[in-house]
């Protein structure tokens, strides 16, 4: 059993090699890069490679570890014995299971998601380390120990918003994505669009890598963002000739929406092509 990419995603050679020695080492991937180089999607078709099940548990600032492993509403009880309702007197019917507890629980193998950690408080990976490295945890209202019957492949994604503590990294198998170069983003252009002219992808990926190597930039388009321009020039029938010959003192691509994502970048090419509107008078 072995990922080696899918027909919807382009995974280069260390990529797939990578998820491989975590599935070999039985440790999580983790998992960096920059938005929208296709983390979170790797997860989803490695479990569609594998033929498994992908459990999702996407993190937010106010995500707490213990609400992976499960949560018990003990004011649903009270006013439950309040009522004078049977149900009361088993303590597991308050006790709500979490992603990791649903892994676990799984009688099949499954892909467990754990995107975005560094969202979460710095505390937060290291709450998760016993339960990620013995796949196992204790549930203190019942007194049972809930144990993984297959241990599954877990997949962790970070955007680099926080360093990560180092016993956490030590447990993991980690991977850089980097950025596609010219070769590997033709490729996903493919994937997505397997119509379309050579010519306008040549262009496109022209103006694509010339804005990211615009200094100053505070948002590089990512490559996700290129795929929706492309679905863009292509609903609108943008004509390839407003690609093909582009005006240096006009910087801004059409439909510069789907690329660029704040004021800030839109200024700073406005004040490149003025710029470079003075230098040629």
């Amino acid at each position: 059993m072995s990922f080696s990419g899918t027909d919807k995603y382009v995974a280069t050679d260390d990529l797939t090699m990578a998820v491989n020695a975590a599935v070999t080492l039985q440790r999580p991937l983790l998992v960096k890069g920059e938005p929208g180089t296709g983390k979170t999607m790797l997860a989803e078709e490695v479990a569609e490679s594998l033929g498994m099940k992908l459990i999702q548990w996407h993190i937010k600032s106010t995500t707490k570890a213990q609400q992976g492993l499960y949560e018990y509403d003990a004011v649903s009880r009270l006013r439950d014995s309040q009522l004078g309702n049977d149900k009361v007197h088993d303590i597991g019917n308050y006790i709500k299971k979490g992603k990791l507890w649903e892994a676990f629980d799984s009688d099949e193998q499954v892909v467990l998601l754990i995107d975005e950690v560094d969202k979460a408080d710095i505390e937060f990976p290291n709450d998760l380390l016993v339960e990620l490295d013995k796949m196992e945890f204790f549930v203190y209202e019942t007194g049972e120990t809930i144990r993984a019957n297959k241990r599954p492949i877990v997949i962790i994604t970070s955007n680099n918003e926080k360093e990560l503590p180092d016993a956490f990294l030590r447990r993991c198998f980690f991977h850089y994505i980097n950025f596609p170069d010219r070769d590997t983003m033709q490729q996903i252009v493919s994937v997505h669009f397997p119509e379309i002219k050579k010519s306008l992808v040549q262009h496109a990926l022209d103006v694509f890598f010339d804005l990211r190597k615009i200094p100053g930039l505070k948002k590089k388009p990512s490559t996700s963002e290129l795929v929706d321009w492309l679905k863009l020039l292509l609903a609108d029938d943008i004509p390839e000739e407003i690609l093909t010959n582009r005006d240096t003192t006009k910087a801004i691509p059409p439909l510069y929406g789907a690329l660029l994502k704040n004021e800030q970048d839109v200024h700073l090419l406005e004040r490149l092509a003025f710029m470079t509107r003075r230098e040629k008078r």
